[in-house]
């Protein structure tokens, strides 16, 4: 299209920033994803909470949920204006997240991670990857309090 037409392309305010690395799907992995994670905010000078334990989270249920023998995860991080995009792949598109809700959940040891993603994310999903893989996602803001633009009403 010609740019008359469509008019001038939109312009961020700010840097597109991004970091993305495999990791090997073991606790030592998921480790290594919250450390990694961490240092790479301490870096770009944006605060380390709630985003490290959304990373922990989402590492392990890859580590624990998405493990293949022989296939890594990917942790990719993503800051796009005053928004922080998480990302975690594994190897096992065929089993989808689903946070765990019910009282004989609340007896059980595990299960009830994507509950705590879901009150620290601003938004958080699932979306298939090329098979076998899948992606699940968290969005935080990133402004002083760690709120941003998607960060609802308090």
């Amino acid at each position: 299209m010609n740019e008359e037409s469509q008019g001038p392309a939109p312009r961020l305010v700010g840097p597109v920033r991004n970091f993305s690395l495999q990791l090997s799907p073991t606790p030592r992995g998921a480790r290594l994803a919250r450390l990694l994670a961490t240092e790479q905010l301490r870096t770009w000078g944006l605060p380390s909470h709630p985003a490290e334990l959304i990373v922990a989270e989402l590492a392990t249920n890859a580590v624990a949920h998405g493990r293949v023998f022989g296939r890594d995860f990917r942790l990719s991080l993503y800051v796009i204006g005053d928004t922080l995009r998480i990302e975690v792949t594994d190897t096992r598109g065929d089993r989808l997240p689903c946070p765990q809700r019910s009282a004989t959940d609340a007896e059980s040891e595990s299960g009830r991670g994507l509950l705590l993603v879901e009150a620290l994310a601003d938004r958080w999903g699932v979306v298939p990857d090329p098979p076998p893989c899948k992606t699940v996602w968290a969005e935080v803001g990133t402004g002083p309090s760690g709120t941003g633009p998607l960060a609802p009403p308090r």
